[in-house]
């Protein structure tokens, strides 16, 4: 034989040959077909990002319940950042900041106090309601307070609060199908102001509307800002986040629910809006560029707030609520006749 065939155990059986064993079914392809996308790490069991918490997120991804504020800035706050330069929580900063939100019921996981702190009302309000809600206090070293607060001026005192879980969009209509009412989802197409949402939980909790719907890109988040301009609504309301607006939309259509957009050029009045019985997801715009095209082709109705005079559009919030005001009165009209 040619070669190393006389090494010890380089015989070649008859009739075996290079290939896809005869009889594979197409195994040898269907291995080439891959597993999909590679999940998150908060989605991997076992995996440190998921022990965690993580702060949910996607259209498949969070906890059921919102247990916080999460992602976001703002003024009197700093972010402590984990992978990737993501924030895995968020840091309110300076004296004021801190008892405002304490008043507010932001939930929280921890009250830091520097070392030696000069205490006045604030900071001794601070404690009070800390020892009162059971809330950890930890002593800090001013350097501790300046790495975790980002340089932002904490006057000594700062609030951690953990990621908002957001919930998943079919959980908002579960919500609606427990109460046994029609239900009324607030969806929110580029809105990029955490006050801005923060206000339109306040009014989904006012007219009894069933969670607001963000998409995870290009929106505002649960921030400590939304948090604390919903006024305490953001512990009753949830919000759920979806990785595509227009595809959760078109979920919602699937389920059985109409889909109603905010523009100025709508073809009915909110005031005698023909659906306004009807299960419905009432989508607001950004102010500047209102809907947007994709959204904009999931709506079945496009409906209008009439402008009397002097303002050529209404800030997102204003309209989210004047649209769930006339719903909820066009609701109560149709249930007592």
């Amino acid at each position: 034989m040619a070669g190393n065939s006389k090494r010890q155990g380089a015989r070649r059986t008859s009739g075996t040959k290079k290939g896809a064993t005869s009889g594979s079914g197409g195994k040898g392809r269907r291995s080439l077909e891959g597993k999909g996308p590679t999940p998150k790490a908060e989605d991997r069991p076992g995996h440190v990002a998921q022990k965690r918490g993580g702060s949910g997120g996607g259209s498949g991804g969070g906890g059921r319940r919102p247990s916080g504020p999460g992602r976001g800035g703002g003024k009197g706050s700093g972010r402590r950042g984990g992978s990737k330069g993501k924030p895995t929580t968020e840091t309110v900063a300076g004296r004021n900041p801190v008892v405002e939100a304490m008043r507010q019921g932001v939930p929280a996981s921890a009250l830091l106090v520097a070392e030696r702190i000069d205490a006045d009302d604030r900071v001794r309000e601070a404690l009070k309601r800390a020892a009162e809600s059971g809330l950890p206090v930890m002593e800090a070293p001013r350097r501790e307070l300046d790495r975790l607060t980002g340089d932002a001026p904490h006057q000594g005192i700062a609030l951690q609060v953990p990621p908002y879980r957001y919930a998943h969009p079919g959980d908002l209509i579960e919500r609606a199908s427990s109460a046994d009412e029609p239900a009324l989802i607030v969806a929110l197409d580029g809105v990029t102001d955490p006050r801005n949402l923060g206000a339109v939980v306040r009014s989904v909790a006012a007219f009894g509307a069933h969670g607001v719907l963000v998409p995870e890109r290009r929106s505002a988040g649960m921030t400590v800002a939304a948090w604390k301009t919903s006024a305490g609504a953001a512990a009753r309301v949830p919000v759920a986040r979806a990785t595509n607006l227009a595809r959760a939309l078109g979920s919602y259509r699937s389920a059985g629910l109409f889909v109603v957009g905010l523009a100025g050029d709508g073809e009915e009045s909110v005031g005698s809006l023909s659906l306004a019985a009807e299960p419905l997801v009432l989508v607001t715009g950004s102010e500047g560029r209102g809907l947007s095209r994709v959204v904009r082709e999931q709506c079945d109705v496009v409906a209008s707030i009439p402008i009397v005079a002097g303002v050529e559009s209404l800030n997102a919030s204003v309209a989210t609520g004047i649209a769930l005001y006339a719903v909820s009165e066009a609701r109560r009209a149709s249930a007592s006749s």
